[in-house]
């Protein structure tokens, strides 16, 4: 049987609980009452904080050295933690209550500063001892524990979002924790607009700033004052108590930790040793990812981790945010450095992803293509000065015209220790592997690429017609003869895509209109390698995703989806960049693909338990 109040009356109304704020909204319209549009205003700020601070928490650029717990976010806790911001409309109900334990509660004024020293009173003799009270009881009492306070528990890596993370009963305590000194307040004749908020919005930053997993405070202050670590808690005397459940209980004051004498013995070494930067960890694996579009940007945990936890669409809210999104590149371009943008650990291995901040269509102006190369020039750098041990490149980043595949970094440092990977051996394989066993001929645009050639060069060695689109009969020519004598007759170069109506296996590697798709014949499926993918037009035809892999089944903290790909699942180039790690090759993948690897490359993803999707 469900303990009462350990879940929410309205945890299965998804987007539709916010009618709840209804009644509220009503009022404000109907009413004209002022009070009920304060709580409005201070449930969406309160939302801000936390949403704030969950983003500064990924921003693994700037945090990354202070953070504490190393481990990534995973889709699991991120989903648990879907529906943190439940507490607000219970909250906000208790604020409505406000209005029957003082009437007057509308004419307040707007500032009384005479109420300030009352709630900093109130709130110490009355809200750090309550919640230290009441939260050693949730600790102390097995029932309690296991029916509510294990929720919040749970969550293995502290965050913002987590601070929300809790069930009913919590946050009706917490609810009267912060409401007692605001209430005493008012009861004096001291309370004023401007304390609900400031109190209010003061307390949920401080509650989210003990849970955002990174340390923020340097230990110098401590050193200097030490009576001041007894006043204010750190983020890593709060995580200490995620890890160890039977010390630091305070809210705020550790003063009421040593009171009661569950300090964490490790809590002042351990902040020493998190503030100073040293506790950094270089990553064995980097993926250097690109942004595709505007839209794409926002796509992105250090925006938004609920959005980037499930595959790229474009929703309504973005073409609000678009002016952010602007805002946010600028700011990326100014600071003219690669990101990290996630991590994760596989095999005991980190695993990071970081961010080119060029947006897709800067990789096609002539002018940028400099700057560009630059820029990841300094990715491959900083990655063999950190000891990095393989670095693979996102799609646009390895653009032929742009570096030749990466040729154009190898060449220029012969000496470095970081291997270079395109990836592209593992991408073929996954194409080749798509195409059905009985066919008997495919057709081929981007033919002449990297990709194209090495695919039309597979595939005439299994005796399959390869029809190459292309209007260079030098190029056409140049593939051709790298092929077997006896297999040169099977690739046939054609102009048109008119040649293609009676195939059904298209390859695409370059974008085609809608008119180009209407030559193929209906129950065609598209292969594709183009970035961004082509947009499926026909109905009866199937469209195939960019060429990718799920990771293996012992990935951890992973918590972010590639582009429009699943949950788990990855760029075939990424993975391939993985499967180079795993197998501890010591060559660089640049340049063209060699043909001979397709399938040692494929045979060594399935090993290692990549699968294909």
């Amino acid at each position: 049987m469900v303990a009462s109040l350990s879940s929410w009356p309205w945890d299965n109304m998804g987007l539709y609980k916010y009618l709840l704020y209804g009644p509220f909204v009503a009022n404000v319209i109907y009413s004209k009452d002022s009070w009920c549009l304060h709580i409005l205003i201070l449930c969406m700020l309160r939302g801000l904080v936390y949403q704030f601070w969950t983003m500064f928490g990924n921003w693994l650029f700037l945090v990354r050295r202070r953070r504490i717990i190393k481990d990534g976010v995973d889709f699991n806790q991120i989903d648990k933690e879907w529906d943190w911001d439940n507490f607000l409309i219970l909250q906000a109900f208790m604020g409505a209550l406000f209005c029957y334990l003082v009437p007057n509660i509308s004419e307040l004024p707007v500032w009384d500063l005479r109420g300030a020293p009352v709630v900093m009173m109130l709130h110490v003799l009355v809200s750090e001892p309550g919640f230290y009270l009441a939260h050693r009881y949730f600790h102390g009492s097995h029932h309690f524990f296991k029916n509510y306070h294990s929720h919040h528990h749970s969550s293995r890596v502290p965050m913002s979002f987590t601070a929300g993370y809790a069930t009913p009963l919590e946050h009706l305590v917490m609810g009267v924790i912060i409401s007692a000194p605001l209430l005493g307040s008012l009861l004096v004749g001291v309370g004023s607009i401007g304390m609900i908020y400031g109190y209010v919005l003061l307390f949920d930053s401080l509650s989210c700033m003990g849970h955002c997993n990174v340390e923020i405070f340097p230990y110098r202050i401590f050193e200097a004052f030490p009576t001041l670590r007894y006043l204010i808690y750190t983020p890593t005397y709060h995580t200490l108590h995620h890890t160890d459940k039977n010390s630091n209980f305070c809210l705020f004051m550790p003063l009421f930790d040593a009171l009661g004498g569950t300090i964490n013995g490790k809590s002042w070494e351990l902040q020493k040793e998190v503030s100073s930067g040293k506790n950094d960890q270089a990553p064995d694996f980097v993926f250097l990812a690109h942004i595709v579009d505007m839209f794409h940007s926002m796509h992105a945990p250090i925006v938004f981790r609920s959005v980037a936890s499930i595959p790229f669409f474009i929703q309504p809210f973005m073409f609000f945010l678009l002016p952010l999104g602007m805002t946010m590149m600028l700011l990326m371009w100014a600071w003219s450095k690669t990101f990290v943008l996630a991590f994760y650990n596989l095999r005991g291995k980190l695993h990071q992803i970081w961010l080119v901040p060029r947006h897709g269509f800067h990789y096609f102006l002539p002018f940028c293509t400099e700057g560009i190369n630059k820029q990841i020039e300094m990715s491959i750098l900083r990655a063999n000065k950190m000891g990095v041990k393989v670095i693979s490149l996102a799609a646009l980043n390895k653009n032929e015209a742009l570096n030749g595949g990466g040729t154009l970094f190898v060449n220029k440092h012969p000496d470095l220790k970081v291997r270079v990977v395109h990836g592209n051996t593992l991408t073929a394989a996954v194409i080749l592997n798509e195409i059905p066993s009985d066919a008997k001929e495919v057709f081929l645009n981007g033919s002449t690429s990297k990709l194209g050639r090495a695919i039309a060069l597979y595939l005439c060695r299994k005796k399959i017609r390869v029809m190459m689109l292309t209007l260079s009969a030098e190029r056409f020519q140049k593939i051709q003869k790298e092929a077997p004598a006896d297999c040169q007759h099977y690739l046939v170069q054609v102009t048109k895509y008119q040649a293609a109506q009676n195939c059904k296996n298209w390859i695409v590697g370059k974008w085609i209109t809608p008119r180009e798709q209407r030559w193929a014949p209906p129950g065609t499926h598209f292969h594709q390698f183009v970035v961004p993918p082509i947009i499926g037009f026909r109905r009866d035809c199937t469209y195939g995703k960019l060429a990718a892999m799920k990771l293996p089944e012992d990935v951890q903290g992973l918590g972010m989806c590639e582009y429009t790909l699943d949950r788990g699942v990855v760029h075939a180039c990424h993975a391939g960049g993985v499967v180079h790690f795993l197998e501890g090759w010591n060559y660089h993948e640049v340049g063209a693909i060699d043909v001979e690897k397709i399938d040692v490359v494929w045979a060594a993803a399935m090993k290692h338990g990549l699968k294909p999707v």
